[in-house]
């Protein structure tokens, strides 16, 4: 286990004082799924060039670079926050970037962000350990820079309004549904971790904790809609997640708004221990699209 973790972080390169992973090609494994932002037909319908991959798929280039740069700590005390610019389709070329940081600080934030081949990034934002002073790449935008105006498919979603608990557990077989299409395979996500269990993934991190923010938006988007993912911040409090083990979620609406393409909403979640314990956060962007829903469709 260690020598193959060992393998996995000697891959990541120095350079000009960064960390640089490897090219993948990151698979869109819900290209089948009709009427998504992941289907070819429909999101070409919506003037992308394809089905996208999700936003969080991409989320786990970054932790064999992570464990280059803050160790295992990670894990338990860190975070990694992306704002996505450019979507990408299945198996497109990409690789994460993080900068090395200081070896004499324990609680640190560098740049991260997320390139094609031609050097244009698909996403960016921060990576952390610890306390830093500055907030994250996330935390530090201004969400209420421009007011939302009318909204039609979040008419009735206000800031504040908090999401429902849920109880949910992560089994080992979502883990090993995802270990067969994964870019980076952390022997740690199969079992046998230092905190005893096998450890959840980024994308499934973030999937268990869209979760109370889609039964919210369940009262909200009564016509059909095609969403996709804005932003990303996961943060480990006590962490880390691991599967099997009983977790409680919930969350709270953050910020609303809208482009001239999309409504979107901001939120917060969490995952707890049922006891209070913070184990895990994330804040989230998801972008909903006008042109898919039947209310913006006379314009």
């Amino acid at each position: 286990m260690t020598t193959e973790l060992g393998r996995i972080t000697d891959e990541v390169e120095e350079r000009d004082g960064l960390y640089v992973g490897q090219w993948r090609r990151p698979v869109n494994e819900y290209q089948q799924s009709k009427d998504s932002i992941h289907d070819d037909g429909t999101a070409q319908r919506l003037g992308l060039r394809g089905g996208t991959v999700a936003g969080t798929v991409h989320l786990e280039l970054f932790p064999p670079l992570l464990l280059k740069a803050f160790g295992s700590r990670w894990f338990e005390r860190g975070n990694i926050s992306i704002y996505f610019l450019d979507p990408t389709q299945d198996r497109e070329e990409v690789r994460a970037v993080v900068g090395i940081p200081p070896v004499s600080t324990s609680d640190v934030q560098v740049r991260a962000w997320i390139e094609r081949p031609d050097g244009n990034r698909i996403g960016a934002g921060t990576a952390a350990v610890g306390n830093p002073a500055e907030p994250s790449a996330l935390l530090a935008r201004d969400l209420g820079r421009f007011p939302a105006g009318e909204l039609r498919i979040l008419a009735g979603a206000a800031g504040g309004d908090n999401f429902p608990e849920l109880d949910v557990s992560v089994p080992m077989e979502v883990l090993d549904r995802r270990l067969a299409v994964i870019t980076d395979p952390l022997p740690w996500y199969r079992g046998d971790s230092p905190w005893g269990g096998a450890v959840v993934m980024p994308a499934v991190m973030a999937s268990i904790m869209t979760r109370p923010a889609t039964e919210y938006l369940k009262q909200f988007r009564q016509t059909p809609v095609v969403g996709l993912y804005g932003a990303t911040e996961l943060r480990n409090v006590n962490g880390p997640m691991l599967a099997g083990v009983p977790y409680r979620v919930g969350g709270r609406v953050v910020n609303l708004g809208q482009t001239p393409r999309t409504e979107y909403l901001w939120y917060e979640s969490y995952v707890d221990d049922g006891n209070g314990r913070r184990i895990a956060e994330m804040r989230m962007m998801t972008r909903l699209m006008k042109a898919s829903s039947p209310l913006y469709q006379s314009e």
